[in-house]
């Protein structure tokens, strides 16, 4: 009997999920419990769900925007504070892409470079930012999405694009991407019809399972194995609980699915269970600034239960404008508390977007629980 290739592709995928529990164990992790094993699994997981949200169906000849993000769809350093939408392109059509600027703070499209058949983005190209596009007095605004063009609503798909994704910020005292009502208006379509889709045969069935399997492969069971050496990455510090000072900025282009406009910084905490960390600053003037929490997989810790996050308006600053953060197991009793769900260790990561000015350096102290007042 001859296998047909969807219950192939199926099969393989069925696999992969058994490689990566497998995997779990894996010494280039460095896990040291089963509490970390189990977030990588959870970790895979969300990936699973995004691919077959994301790429299962994918056509570039009909792309759709799929919100990126959730509280329970978490994965590649999302945020709080943002909501993400994207879709799949053929860098040699052409596309309209309407919206509206919802009071986002800042609003912005990207275009990713290599992410064809669900590969992950090695590298950005074009950006478009709400400070370059022409908006209305309604918040209105019409891309064009090709590889030829001009003017300033001129969203240009580099060779070898095969995704855009959009970025919309709102520093708000609750966190964007827990409000069910927020809604930011987003289409695209092609300028150039190319009528219904046919119905999937089992062929176009199994490469859209195969684009879910490159996709799950790519941040599991491939992902860590040629480990960046100390120092690759500026802004990423090789020591725990201090930051680097900022680099100059490089604009992001050779990280997959960054943010070209923001300025980041990136260390991870480690701390025992009667140990605190005090972060003290000042936020720049910018378009949006905050501090978020990480697993071991760039994933925000639970936001809708706990405090695991930090923008200029959720804080409170001194009368210099000065701020003094406490990341901590248990609540302080002090303002500006981040609850690292009593994790030992995982990531802090800040975002400037936009900055206005040089950048303080943020300035940490590990301390004694009980010595915090």
């Amino acid at each position: 009997m001859t296998i047909d290739s969807s219950a192939s592709a199926l099969a393989d995928l069925a696999t992969l999920v058994a490689d990566i529990n497998s995997d779990a164990e894996h010494p280039r992790w460095n896990f040291v419990d089963d509490l970390d094993r189990a977030s990588y699994r959870e970790f895979a997981m969300h990936s699973l769900q995004h691919a077959l949200q994301f790429w299962l169906e994918a056509d570039p000849l009909r792309p759709r925007f799929h919100r990126w993000f959730s509280p329970n769809k978490k994965l590649l350093g999302d945020n709080p504070d943002t909501v993400y939408y994207g879709t799949v392109i053929d860098p040699t059509r052409r596309y309209r892409i309407r919206g509206n600027i919802a009071d986002a703070c800042y609003t912005s499209f990207t275009v990713e470079v290599g992410t064809a058949g669900g590969t992950m983005s090695q590298k950005l190209g074009h950006t478009l930012n709400d400070d370059q596009f022409d908006v209305d007095a309604a918040g209105n605004f019409e891309l064009i999405a090709s590889a030829e063009g001009d003017g300033p609503n001129w969203l240009r798909l580099d060779p070898e694009a095969g995704s855009i994704t959009t970025r919309h910020y709102f520093e708000w005292k609750r966190c964007a991407a827990l409000d069910p009502n927020l809604h930011v208006p987003l289409s695209i379509e092609p300028l150039d019809d190319p009528g219904p889709p046919p119905v999937p045969d089992d062929p176009a069935v199994a490469a859209n399972i195969r684009r879910v399997i490159t996709f799950l492969r790519s941040v599991t069971v491939n992902w860590g194995h040629t480990p960046m050496p100390p120092g690759a990455i500026p802004w990423v510090s090789a020591e725990p609980n201090a930051f680097t000072n900022p680099p100059a900025h490089d604009g992001n282009l050779a990280i997959g699915y960054a943010a070209t406009d923001n300025i980041y910084r990136s260390a991870r905490w480690a701390l025992e269970p009667d140990e605190a960390l005090e972060i003290r600053g000042v936020w720049p003037r910018c378009r949006f600034a905050n501090i978020v929490l990480f697993n071991n997989h760039m994933q925000t810790l639970p936001y809708d239960r706990r405090q695991v996050s930090l923008n200029r308006v959720q804080t409170q600053v001194d009368a210099d404008g000065s701020f003094r953060m406490v990341l901590a197991h248990t609540d302080p009793g002090v303002p500006n508390w981040l609850d690292t769900r009593g994790l030992h260790h995982g990531t802090m990561f800040w975002r400037f977007l936009l900055p206005e000015e040089e950048l303080a350096q943020i300035e940490t102290r590990v301390v004694k629980f009980s010595d915090l007042s």
